[in-house]
């Protein structure tokens, strides 16, 4: 990439640097705002023993649910299992890892790891099997556990527009972790629907700012519906 143009042209040279037993950060809730065109990547290159830490795994056949499908994927870090039958099976097979994090928690650590703090205390999970083993203090009369925060090598975003510059803006919902994960990663990867150019997008506006992204690219998105529900 020359200069502060992070716009690259094929899914090869966005996901390049990608090796086996990486950790992963991909935005995205269940179906809703997931880097559709770079998660078929790492299928494509067939790269293993990854971490992914996600909301969830997607579904059966789509999203990261088809990293399932190889077995490429040792150990999930996200906050539920979802519509994914196959996460299900393998979770309770003991092929695959799972750590499950409260879902306020799981965005947090996201957020701490790219502001660059360590650790924070929150309230959630004291008492419960998730803070067992884990640091826990008292604040103005209430307890509270030690929550590490997470950094990946890749993080995997999906967002709206972007400039050349690589500053994002988001649609609606499907800004959910995206920017948190994009924040987390060493190499920040994002695939959007529309590229400008630099000065089209207002400063307002702006909830991704290019320094957190390394490369962008223009994606083609099925944007599938997670559960269709219909009325009579």
């Amino acid at each position: 990439m020359a200069g502060f143009d992070k716009v690259v042209s094929s899914y090869q040279e966005a996901m390049a640097g990608l090796q086996d037993n990486m950790t992963v950060i991909a935005g995205g809730f269940g179906l809703c705002g997931i880097p559709e065109g770079l998660i078929a990547e790492i299928k494509n290159k067939g790269t293993k023993g990854l971490t992914v830490v996600s909301n969830n795994c997607g579904i059966d056949g789509f999203g990261l649910g088809i990293l399932l499908e190889d077995k490429q994927i040792k150990k999930m870090v996200s906050s539920y299992v979802g519509e994914n039958a196959l996460f299900e099976k393998q979770l309770l097979n003991g092929e695959l890892e799972v750590e499950l994090t409260p879902q306020g928690t799981l965005a947090e650590k996201m957020r701490a790891g790219g502001a660059g703090i360590p650790a924070f205390y929150t309230a959630t999970g004291y008492g419960t099997p998730v803070g067992e083993g884990k640091e826990s203090r008292e604040f103005n009369g209430r307890q509270y556990i030690l929550e590490e925060s997470i950094t990946g090598e890749f993080a995997i975003v999906k967002a709206w527009k972007a400039d050349r510059y690589g500053n994002c803006i988001y649609r609606h919902t499907a800004q959910n972790f995206n920017p948190m994960a994009a924040t987390a990663g060493k190499i920040t990867v994002v695939e959007v629907e529309e590229i400008v150019e630099p000065g089209e997008l207002s400063p307002t506006e702006i909830q991704t700012p290019g320094i957190y992204v390394d490369r962008v690219i223009l994606g083609q998105f099925e944007k599938r519906i997670e559960k269709i529900t219909t009325s009579d």
